[in-house]
């Protein structure tokens, strides 16, 4: 978190949190008011200043303000490329602790950082990391049968390699994937609580 915002919490600290006004897409994109947000520095901002509550409730911190976020599928979305995952955030993923595919063919990862979905144009650059569950690569037709398999929610002899290790990858209903992961897509104040929205 940055030094002025942590400095303006401390100056501020009762500043009513906002709902509904900021959002995050499933290809890492933040939305206000369904607007995208083009400015990069803001959007560096944002992302610098991105985490979750102790209820899995993922917010902004926007100086004294806390600005909740609604999340399209899951809180993060990881790009791959030059073998490095990394958070829609710029947060490089040091190992992988899972990996899922949804019915929907969509990977979700977990690292330290948390949950999140691949971005879909980098699927095709990490499907050379697919691998049978000893590490064995897999012909062209096994690798589909077995994603085929998954994505209906079935399970399948399927590992991914990141960094030397192997995950097994296993599947998940996309309406699961919240509670797995303790996380809340919409959230929504408290009854007694002071919000802006």
């Amino acid at each position: 978190m940055d030094d002025i915002v942590r400095q303006a919490m401390a100056k501020w600290p009762a500043v009513p949190s906002v709902y509904g006004w900021l959002a995050l897409d499933r290809r890492g994109r933040w939305r206000i008011k369904s607007e995208p947000v083009g400015n990069p520095l803001v959007a560096e901002f944002i992302g610098r200043n991105y985490e979750p509550d102790a209820r899995g409730r993922w917010f902004f911190q926007n100086g004294p303000q806390r600005v909740f976020v609604t999340l399209d599928y899951t809180p993060l979305v990881y790009r791959y490329a030059g073998g490095t995952l990394r958070t829609h955030t710029g947060r490089a993923a040091d190992a992988l602790t899972g990996a899922w595919v949804d019915e929907a063919g969509q990977l979700v990862l977990a690292t330290r950082h948390g949950p999140g979905v691949l971005h879909d144009r980098d699927l095709e650059a990490l499907v050379p990391e697919f691998t049978g569950p000893d590490g064995a690569p897999l012909a062209e037709q096994d690798l589909a049968t077995a994603l085929e398999r998954l994505t209906a929610g079935a399970g399948a002899p399927l590992a991914l390699r990141y960094r030397g290790a192997l995950v097994a990858v296993r599947p998940v209903r996309a309406a699961d994937v919240p509670a797995r992961f303790q996380f809340v897509p919409v959230p929504q104040p408290d009854t007694a609580e002071e919000a802006c929205t």
